[in-house]
C-alpha cells in the first residue's frame, strides 16, 4: 500500500484550522501572525477557520479572525454556505450579528423586548395617596395633626419605631410591623419646637393608585412622619411594651411588608434630606421647613434661592444604575461583588448618574471602570426606590461587546461570568458552591430572575 505523506503546508492548515474549531485563540492569533495566508484556507469540504469557529460559537476567534482584515466572511463551502449561514443555523446569534455587518454587532438581538412589562419592586407600592396639592394648606394640615384618626410615624436617627408580634406559623408573614401612633401618644411629642412633621399622604380604600378612603377630605386618614433630634422614647405615651426603634435599615427594613416598605421609602427618605440640609446650600443661612415637609425656605430675605424655582429648596433623589451585563453569547450574565458584601455574594454591578449624562452612557461609563467590560446596547428594565438614604435605583440590560474582564479593585474585588445554569442553581435552587445572590427584595435580585425568566419561564 502505498503511504500518502501531508504536506508542511497541509498539516499547518489542518493544524490552523483545528485551532479554529477548539476556540483556541492563542494558537490562533500566533499561526497568523507568522503567515496570513492561512486566514482563508479551508479544509475538508471547504470549511475555514471562520465557519469552523462560527460553527462552534467561539466568538473571540470570529473577532480576531475578522480584525484582520483579510479574512473572506464571504466565503462559502461546497455546500453553499457561508460562516453567516453557519452561525445563523447553529443559533449563534451573537456571531451571526458580527458577521452580517462586518463586525459592528446588532448585539441588541440578545436583549428581549419587555416594554410592556411593569414590574413592582420593594419599597415601590404606593400604599398611600400623597395628595401633593395638600402640602401648602396649612389648616388643613394642622385639623389632620388633631384628628385622632391620623397615624404617626415615629423615627429616631431616620429608624422607624416598630412593634413585633407573636411568632407566625404562616413564614409569609412579617416579622415586625410600623407603630402606627394615634394622637392621643404622640401629643407631648408634637408640643416639642424641635419636632419634624412630613406629611405622607392619606389611606387609599383599596390600594389601586386612584381610589380614596372617601371623598369627604374630612374623613380621608392622614399619615404622618415625625422626628425628633433627641430620643423621643421618655415623651411617647404607649400602651404595648413589644415596641423598639429598628436600626441597621439594611438588612432590617426588608422585614417590612411591601405596603408598609412603599411608606417607609418616602417618609425615611424626606427625612434623611432634612438631616442634611439644616441650612440654605446658597447662602449658608437656616431654614424653616414648608409644604408639609417637602419644602425648605432660606430665612434670609435676599437670598436667591427665594427667586424663582430651585432645585436646593425641595427633597432631593440621587438616580443610580444598576446593570446586568449580558455576555455576547446571551447565555452568560457579568456578576461582582465588593468588599463589604458578606461573603459569597454576588450581585449586579451600579453607579451614580453624573451630571449630563443618559442612563445609558452611565451605565457604559460605570461598567467599563468597574469591570473592563466595554457595553453596547442597553436596555431600561424596571425601577426601585432606595431609601438609604435616597436613591433611585434605574435597572438596566446592557449587552457587553468585550469579554476580557479587569476590575477595579478600588470599587470592585471580583467580577465574573456566571452560566445561565449557575445562576439557575444560586436563584431558583438556593445553593451554588460558588456564589449567593442578592435577597428578593433588592431589584439586583429580579433583574437576574427575569433575565432567567425569559427563557426558562421561571
Amino acid at each position: 500500500m502505498t503511504s500518502i505523506q501531508m504536506s508542511a503546508k497541509d498539516e499547518m492548515v489542518e493544524r490552523f484550522l483545528d485551532h479554529a474549531s477548539r476556540g483556541d485563540l492563542v494558537g490562533v492569533s500566533t499561526m497568523i501572525s507568522h503567515s496570513s495566508q492561512l486566514l482563508n484556507e479551508s479544509g475538508k469540504e471547504g470549511w475555514t477557520a471562520l465557519m469552523l469557529a462560527a460553527r462552534n460559537g467561539h466568538f473571540d476567534v470570529v473577532k480576531a479572525l475578522l480584525s484582520n482584515g483579510r479574512c473572506n466572511k464571504d466565503s462559502v463551502n461546497k455546500s453553499g454556505q457561508t460562516a453567516h449561514d453557519i452561525a445563523k443555523f447553529w443559533g449563534h446569534r451573537h456571531i451571526a450579528s458580527l458577521l452580517s455587518d462586518g463586525g459592528n454587532s446588532r448585539l441588541d438581538e440578545i436583549l428581549p423586548d419587555t416594554r410592556s412589562v411593569e414590574h413592582e419592586n420593594y419599597f415601590s407600592r404606593e400604599y398611600l395617596d400623597r395628595m401633593s396639592d395638600k402640602r401648602t394648606d396649612t389648616e388643613w394640615l394642622l385639623a389632620k395633626q388633631s384628628s385622632p384618626e391620623t397615624v404617626f410615624l415615629l423615627f429616631h436617627n431616620l429608624d422607624p419605631l416598630v412593634t413585633s408580634g407573636p411568632e407566625e406559623t404562616n413564614t409569609t408573614q412579617p416579622k415586625i410591623k410600623l407603630c402606627r401612633l394615634r394622637r392621643d401618644a404622640v401629643e407631648n411629642l408634637l408640643e416639642k419646637s424641635d419636632m419634624l412633621v412630613i406629611f405622607l399622604g392619606v389611606e387609599k380604600s383599596d390600594g389601586s393608585p386612584t381610589s380614596l378612603v372617601s371623598k369627604d377630605e374630612d374623613k380621608l386618614v392622614a399619615w404622618f412622619a415625625l422626628k425628633a433630634k433627641e430620643d423621643p422614647t421618655d415623651s411617647l405615651q404607649l400602651t404595648k411594651s413589644n415596641s423598639f426603634f429598628l436600626k441597621r435599615p439594611m438588612p432590617s427594613l426588608f422585614m417590612l411588608n411591601e405596603d408598609e416598605a412603599g411608606v417607609i421609602a418616602q417618609a425615611r427618605s424626606v427625612l434623611a434630606w432634612h438631616s442634611r440640609y439644616s441650612f440654605c446650600p446658597t447662602c449658608g443661612s437656616k431654614t424653616k421647613v414648608d409644604e408639609g415637609g417637602y419644602k425648605r425656605t432660606c430665612l434670609t430675605e435676599d437670598c436667591k434661592s427665594l427667586q424663582g424655582v430651585h432645585n436646593t429648596c425641595y427633597p432631593r433623589v440621587d438616580p443610580v444604575v444598576i446593570m446586568l451585563v449580558l455576555h455576547p453569547d446571551g447565555n452568560q450574565c457579568l456578576l461582582g461583588r465588593k468588599k463589604t458584601f458578606p461573603p459569597g455574594v454576588f450581585s449586579c454591578l451600579a453607579g451614580f448618574i453624573e451630571p449630563g449624562e443618559t442612563i445609558e452612557n452611565a451605565v457604559r461609563r460605570e461598567v467599563l471602570e468597574e469591570s473592563g467590560i466595554t457595553v453596547g446596547p442597553v436596555q431600561y428594565i424596571s425601577c426601585q426606590p432606595w431609601p438609604m438614604p435616597s436613591s433611585l435605583m434605574i435597572g438596566c440590560f446592557a449587552v457587553a461587546i468585550s469579554t476580557d474582564i479587569k476590575v477595579d479593585q478600588n470599587e470592585i474585588e471580583e467580577a465574573r461570568w456566571f452560566t445561565r445554569q449557575e445562576v439557575i442553581d444560586a436563584l431558583v435552587k438556593h445553593h451554588h458552591p460558588v456564589f449567593t445572590m442578592p435577597p428578593r427584595q433588592a431589584i439586583a435580585h429580579y433583574l437576574v430572575k427575569h433575565w432567567i425568566g425569559i427563557n426558562s419561564n421561571l
